[in-house]
């Protein structure tokens, strides 16, 4: 019996890059987490790949895929694990000033393997 990762490596490269270009990664490849929290046209269309995802994904291991109720941000977990196939993510811990206000929050970049 072969893998989903054997049978369906060409979809899931396509799904990767789906998600990538649903983010709109600014130049330097990168999204700041509190931008993405806030933009819901993004998040929503993340969660509608999720038909998708479990067709061509092993998706025991994925959170946001097997149980997306139980997470505060299941589109993340679902970005972490997919783009994974053809992009390295990092993150670090960012600071913005919005409205007088300091938040705390994260920056992904993302670079092509």
């Amino acid at each position: 019996m072969k893998y989903k990762s054997e049978l369906y490596k060409k979809e899931q490269i396509n799904l990767s890059n789906k998600i990538i270009n649903i983010l709109g990664l600014d130049e330097n490849g990168q999204i700041i987490l509190y931008y993405l929290d806030n933009d819901k046209n993004k998040t929503d269309k993340i969660m509608l790949l999720i038909p998708d995802l479990r067709k061509y994904f092993m998706f025991k291991n994925i959170n946001g895929i097997e149980n997306p109720n139980k997470l505060k941000r299941p589109w993340l977990s679902i970005i972490r694990h997919i783009t994974k196939i053809t992009y390295n993510m990092v993150s670090k811990d960012r600071q913005l000033m919005i409205d007088g206000n300091t938040i705390r929050t994260k920056i992904y970049t993302f670079t092509k393997k």
